[in-house]
């Protein structure tokens, strides 16, 4: 399994009422823990838009274990279980500075053509660097 940590410190506008990381946060920071992972594979989003390619989110699920509270330095854990076809699964763990577990999750996204809005195959080149990962890994 190959995966990317990403770390990223807590803002105050990421925060609740009760000082913790509003629920709905997570779903960012799993974005940025996802975005990071595939710049890893040599593409970027914005590159993958510009070919034509989108990749929408179909399924979030979250495991909230502990809360994050405002400064604290996070790690977001990303990582592809499977190669993709049409679809892409990501899986993720967020961690505290001490490496303790606070949320776990997935997303399922996927690949789109950005002008007919029709499921499409993942690029063979995207496929490749994944493959390339998942045996050196």
């Amino acid at each position: 399994m190959f995966h990317h940590d990403t770390q990223i410190r807590v803002r105050y506008g990421d925060t609740d009422k009760m000082g913790v990381v509003y629920y709905g946060k997570y779903a960012e920071y799993f974005e940025v823990g996802r975005t990071e992972l595939i710049r890893q594979f040599g593409l970027t989003y914005r590159g993958m838009e510009e070919s034509g390619i989108l990749l929408p989110v179909l399924i979030l699920n979250v495991q909230y274990i502990k809360p994050a509270r405002y400064d604290d330095l996070i790690t977001i854990r990303a990582w592809i279980r499977e190669l993709p076809q049409v679809r892409i699964k990501f899986d993720y763990e967020i961690f505290s500075q001490n490496m303790e577990l606070l949320c776990k999750g997935e997303t399922t996204l996927a690949f789109t053509d950005s002008t007919t809005w029709k499921p499409r195959r993942a690029p063979a080149d995207f496929i490749e660097q994944l493959q390339t990962k998942l045996k050196n890994s």
